[in-house]
């Protein structure tokens, strides 16, 4: 039994983070400036993609790359139902319809169903990079462009994630990605969109400060102007010089976070393994995942009790997600129901996600396999510690 609770998340942030968050304090930028325009210059290169964009939230993002697509009223677009609630909500501030799909055994969307979805309305897809693996996103992108669709990804959950060598971030007209505290890197809120069309960065780009005419933030500095113009009525969605501060380092370390989630899930994938009644995630071979979640799920046994049980035994705990055709409001907007999404259903019933980030250490993740394996295998005695790979956490002064 731990002494103490081991949340289901926490970030990891150095010295530099901090430092760098104070220079922007002193410097006077504390909204968007400099510093966010190194960040999206540095994502850019991270990614391989042309243009990055920085924004306030994935949410954000989502909404302005399906604005510059020209969705609107009378418009659909295709979500898949195992998801949270921001990749559709945006669809329906844009006074579109989500029309939702199920998802494969992974928990993504595949062509073969969105294929059945596609209507005369049909304006964009929005793909889901579902716990830190990609779609298949060669199927999905011929199946947009022989309808000449947009494919807006939404990897809130795949910084750092790969389909076929090549970085999420350049394969669809825009990707969103989410740097919330829970998600691989973390600006504390905020969000980062790419794409390779020209026309649409500049798009986003403008949407994104009020309309407001190119490089508006800069009036403020010594080479900028007084004068500005409202080219169309835009949103407030730009990221802060603090935001990117953080954004900065966090990228920096991307990949040594990323290498800790995959040696803990190799762990977990060991010795959980041949636990009676778990399903553990599947790594597919077309890409790299990067363990933003790490999902089991319990064929046999009451979801709310084995939470409680971690909890009990000091481990945190979450789900994801419960979808989209659940909540009330989709439910009663558009009439979804249950058995139109058999996949999802089933996913969902045993989903629990359980701790993996990087500043865990070696103990910790042994504590969360002892908790489990007690749980489904009625152990009373201390489990395994962890021994795999005895340097496997993660120093700060590595970093």
């Amino acid at each position: 039994m731990r002494s103490q609770f081991l949340p289901y998340c926490l970030p990891l942030i150095g010295e530099e983070e901090i430092s760098e968050v104070v220079d922007s304090l002193r410097s006077g930028w504390v909204t968007t400036g400099p510093k966010v325009k190194r960040f999206e210059e540095n994502f850019a290169a991270y990614t391989g993609a042309p243009h990055a964009i920085a924004v306030n939230s994935c949410t954000a993002a989502l909404h302005l790359a399906l604005a510059a697509s020209g969705v609107g009223p009378g418009h659909e677009v295709i979500v898949p139902t195992l998801t949270f609630c921001a990749t559709a909500n945006v669809v329906v501030h844009l006074g579109a319809r989500p029309v939702l799909v199920d998802v494969n055994e992974h928990g993504l969307m595949e062509a073969p169903l969105v294929e059945r979805a596609i209507s005369k309305r049909t304006k964009a897809i929005i793909p889901v990079h579902f716990a830190g693996q990609s779609c298949d996103l060669h199927a999905l992108q011929s199946l947009a462009a022989q309808h000449g669709l947009p494919l807006i990804e939404d990897a809130a959950h795949a910084v750092g994630t790969t389909y076929q060598g090549q970085q999420i971030g350049t394969h669809g007209q825009a990707t969103a990605f989410s740097f919330y505290a829970t998600k691989n890197m973390t600006t504390g809120e905020g969000g980062m969109i790419t794409t390779s069309d020209d026309r649409m960065a500049a798009t986003m780009r403008r949407l994104a400060l009020h309309g407001m005419s190119r490089d508006a933030w800069k009036r403020y500095t010594e080479t900028g102007s007084w004068y500005y113009e409202v080219l169309e009525p835009g949103y407030k969605d730009n990221m802060t010089d603090l935001q990117a501060s953080l954004g900065l380092h966090q990228l920096r370390k991307l990949e040594l976070f990323i290498a800790r989630r995959r040696e803990i899930a190799a762990f977990y994938n060991q010795r959980l393994g041949g636990c009676p009644g778990l399903d553990l995630p599947t790594e597919l071979p077309t890409g790299r995942h990067v363990y933003h979640l790490y999902p089991i799920r319990l064929r046999n046994r009451n979801r709310a009790e084995f939470i409680e049980q971690l909890r009990e035994r000091n481990i945190g705990a979450s789900v994801h997600f419960i979808p989209l055709h659940r909540h009330p409001y989709y439910r009663e907007a558009f009439g979804y129901r249950p058995e139109q999404f058999p996949m999802a259903e089933h996913l969902y019933r045993g989903f629990v996600s359980l701790p993996l980030y990087p500043r865990m250490t070696d103990e910790d993740a042994s504590d969360v396999v002892d908790a489990v394996q007690s749980i489904v295998e009625g152990e009373s005695g201390p489990g395994r510690r962890l021994g795999v790979n005895s340097g496997l956490e993660v120093k700060e002064s590595a970093l």
